[in-house]
């Protein structure tokens, strides 16, 4: 057996659960992406209707948009080639609808940057302005120099996705932990899959079509009461 191997798969699998997780300081925990607004007007008001919610988003949103641009930012830091980044990014902020889910993409890729700047990350400053305008692009960077493998990479950002908005439905719904934990479990069977549909698709197959979130991000802007930023 190749012990080397071995420890440097262990290790990018590490690195992988230190991107994704809570602790990582960029901000993830502020933003809702619409949920605070569907939970306030009713959309949302138990587990099932959390679960009936995420699902279309996975379906309609990550599988067909944001994951299939990761993998493609992935190959781009990969191949080294940050005009293509700066090219994917583009098209991941574009397909943004909403004023709140644009910033938030902004904010969290510029915090990512710095932050795996301080990590020693040089492309994160170098390529400062390629990874400007979208979170994929710099967790799609840092996949590549921790030697996390391509397919992790999309399923490790999956799976955080899926987390963040559990915990903010815990404390907007609200839910108990225990039923939060059984939406986590019960959505995250179906990541695997998802992943894989999104490695499938052609450039030209490549968008979203999620306007219930369109409409709850930007009814978000001006509710009156808020906990998150978006």
């Amino acid at each position: 057996m190749d012990t080397d191997a071995t420890a440097g798969d262990a290790l990018a699998r590490l690195r992988l659960l230190q991107l994704t997780s809570p602790a990582l300081p960029v901000g993830a925990f502020t933003y809702s992406q619409g949920l605070e607004w569907a939970v306030e007007t009713g959309w949302i008001n138990d587990s099932d209707t959390l679960a009936d919610w995420l699902q279309g988003l996975i379906d309609d949103a990550l599988a067909p948009f944001e994951l299939p641009i990761l993998a493609r930012l992935y190959d781009a830091c990969a191949g080294g080639e940050a005009g293509t980044v700066a090219h994917w990014a583009r098209i991941c902020l574009a397909g943004r609808e909403g004023r709140e889910l644009r910033a938030e993409e902004r904010n969290r890729a510029r915090a990512l940057c710095s932050l795996l700047r301080d990590l020693g990350v040089v492309a994160a400053d170098t390529w400062r302005d390629s990874l400007a305008d979208c979170q994929a692009a710099p967790f799609a960077l840092a996949a590549v120099h921790w030697g996390i493998a391509r397919r992790d990479c999309l399923l490790g950002y999956a799976w955080g996705w899926l987390e963040n908005q559990v915990a903010a439905a815990i404390k907007l719904v609200p839910l108990g932990q225990t039923d939060g934990q059984r939406v986590q479990l019960r959505l995250a069977a179906c990541l695997p899959a998802t992943v894989e549909r999104a490695l499938a698709l052609g450039d030209d197959d490549i968008g979203a079509s999620a306007p219930a979130l369109a409409i709850a991000s930007a009814r978000h802007e001006t509710q009156y009461t808020r906990l998150f930023r978006s």
